[in-house]
């Protein structure tokens, strides 16, 4: 599974909760499918983090919000973050601004810097060139996978079936529901990227304690 891939001699996982915990989370869900039994035996209790981890099995796929039905307990607001995230964001930063807020959803937005390896033209309606750009940069804010949630929005997921994030977070904007951005200058990395995963492998092995609170 992509959260037991190794930074170092850390798996990607152990480095989010040793975070969620540092952030005074206490009881961590974690949603699985695919060698599960792998996870759990690495995760175990979760007392070696000092929380607890409490596995919820899907027999099927039930998308990354669908798998919310399953998990009872939950705070008025919660985290749900991808388990294969590389991030150095201010956790407690991201819960307050999602309460000040009174938010139903909040998503840190980290801007990409993507570069365009060809030259970029534009063509009018008579096919002449207008613009010649070289291998221009282009910065795009994107939902990274990290959420602070109220217990209210779990409404909002079908009863059955599979369902994802994307489509909670349109399904609350559709009904007019407080959704904002958290654009924080953090580090995010997405290791289910081959691209992401060897650089945010580079950047903890050069720097561990950026992402490890003390």
């Amino acid at each position: 599974p992509k959260p037991l891939l190794p930074l170092g001699e850390r798996p990607i996982i152990d480095v989010l909760i040793t975070q969620l915990a540092a952030a005074g989370v206490a009881r961590v869900f974690v949603c699985l499918g695919y060698l599960a039994p792998l996870m759990m035996a690495f995760l175990g209790d979760g007392s070696r983090w000092g929380v607890t981890i409490e596995p919820r099995i899907e027999a099927e796929p039930l998308g990354t919000a669908g798998g919310l039905r399953a998990v009872d307990g939950l705070t008025d607001d919660f985290f749900v973050v991808n388990g294969d995230t590389l991030t150095d964001l201010d956790f407690c930063e991201l819960a307050a601004v999602h309460r000040a807020a009174d938010a139903w959803a909040t998503l840190f937005t980290p801007l990409v810097d993507e570069k365009v390896d060809y030259g970029v033209v534009s063509i009018d309606a008579a096919g002449a060139l207008t613009d010649y750009q070289e291998k221009p940069r282009r910065g795009y804010h994107v939902s990274s996978g990290v959420y602070v949630l109220s217990r209210r929005i779990l409404g909002l997921i079908p009863p059955a079936g599979a369902f994802d994030m994307p489509d909670l977070i349109r399904a609350a904007m559709g009904e007019h529901r407080t959704v904002i951005a958290h654009a924080a200058t953090a580090y995010w990395k997405d290791i289910g990227r081959l691209d992401h995963y060897q650089a945010a492998t580079r950047d903890f092995e050069a720097d561990p304690a950026r992402f490890l609170p003390s």
